[in-house]
């Protein structure tokens, strides 16, 4: 995506909705979960989502999905059971947060390494200790390298949405990898917002069954037993399936653009594909966002616009694929970028900073600065966004930064 695009939210009609609901984040997700049809349901609860795994429950007792429902005892165990029921070609979903991924992390690699297109959700949470239930990024963003598709939600519409898109993008034939939709705990999971809800019928459309071509259960039938993951020596095939696991990585991209689109012209809302500029094109500052700081953004950013003052807003919604190219191509001509979340890489910066300042290295002239805020369900208020760009026109004015981390809204 290189130009900003109009969001579009059109009145539903009976062919793409069947009806608009006051839903929690947390409803929402489960709603665009079951409206993918997965087969088989990994239901473990931890907050913020619990409320996930107990409306799909919910669903499969009431007979609206049919699906196998696992009541694990631990996220690893949810992890497990869904690459098995992946193996023999069921389209598989879980959801879980914080201390329940990082349970489950050994198990994520198994699910990347083996091309498995498991989708998960994952409500934002704080890393404990000291204990917290509260919502920031650190748990998803932790798990970066584990070789997972990382989408982020900035609302409860996009988070049913984007459930819907990850099993398009997951489960297509160049890249068969899993994805997770992340959204912030809390501050989506928990609000209520009016939801489109598309009908069955348009969603079967727009998503085709899981069908893949090679899995254990088609092997059987064909009568011919296949190994899977099993061990590869150094002068064997690993190096190389990994190569190819990267590449599919990279295809993601092309993928995550064109089921956006293509979304946008099967239901009206389109959310940006890899990210989602706003008041970009003239702006001589950008803050990069994630999740719902997004929204909160764009309103200081047309109030500082009412000003006079060329602030703008680039959500990124694709974290891993990064869209390291096509980010630099949008902010080539913005002299100073500026990148806020709500996590740290404890002895650097942020690990969203760390990425976008290496996709703009050789934007000459430019400068940076990395924000981190909102940690462990700390309130991200409109001042604290106002502080941020305050910052950013000071270096825009006088072309001094501080590369160190700024923490705004920390008592110190």
């Amino acid at each position: 995506m290189t130009a900003e695009q109009p969001r579009v939210t059109p009145e539903p009609t009976d062919e793409t909705a069947a009806e608009t609901r006051v839903l929690t984040g947390n409803e929402a997700a489960a709603h665009g979960a079951k409206l993918a049809r997965p087969e088989v349901v990994s239901a473990y609860p931890i907050t913020p989502q619990s409320a996930i795994s107990e409306t799909m429950a919910g669903f499969v007792a009431s007979g609206e999905l049919d699906a196998k429902l696992f009541r694990i005892e631990s996220e690893h165990s949810a992890m497990s059971s869904l690459i098995g029921a992946s193996l023999t070609g069921a389209r598989t979903f879980t959801a879980t947060a914080s201390n329940g991924l990082f349970y489950m992390a050994e198990m994520l690699h198994f699910a990347s390494g083996g091309r498995l297109p498991i989708v998960m959700a994952v409500a934002n949470r704080a890393a404990s200790p000291p204990w917290n239930v509260w919502g920031d990024q650190s748990d998803s963003l932790s798990q970066r390298d584990s070789g997972w598709i990382q989408l982020y939600a900035e609302n409860c519409q996009e988070a049913l949405d984007l459930l819907i898109q990850a099993y398009r993008i997951a489960e297509s034939d160049d890249v068969m990898l899993p994805a997770m939709v992340a959204f912030d705990g809390f501050q989506v999971s928990h609000i209520s917002e009016p939801v489109v809800i598309p009908s069955q019928e348009a969603v079967d459309d727009f998503l085709p069954p899981y069908d893949p071509e090679d899995s254990l259960a088609q092997s059987l039938v064909d009568g011919d037993p296949k190994a899977f993951h099993h061990i590869t020596p150094p002068e064997a095939s690993f190096f190389e399936y990994k190569y190819r696991q990267a590449q599919a990585g990279e295809r993601a991209k092309d993928r995550i653009e064109e089921v956006d689109r293509l979304f946008g012209e099967r239901f009206g809302r389109r959310w940006g594909g890899l990210f989602d500029p706003y008041r970009v094109d003239d702006a001589g500052v950008v803050l990069v966002t994630l999740g719902s700081l997004t929204t909160t953004a764009k309103a200081v950013a047309d109030e500082y616009r009412e000003k006079d003052l060329p602030v703008g807003v680039l959500k990124l919604r694709s974290f891993r694929p990064f869209p390291e190219d096509e980010l630099a191509t949008v902010l080539e001509d913005v002299p100073v970028v500026g990148v806020v979340e709500k996590d740290h890489s404890f002895g650097l910066t942020g690990s969203v900073y760390g990425d976008v300042a290496a996709a703009l290295t050789n934007v000459d002239g430019q400068l940076t600065q990395n924000f981190v805020t909102g940690l462990g369900g700390r309130e991200v208020t409109t001042e604290h966004i106002r502080e941020m760009y305050d910052a950013l026109l000071e270096t825009h004015d006088t072309g001094c930064v501080d590369r160190r981390s700024r923490w705004v809204g920390v008592s110190r």
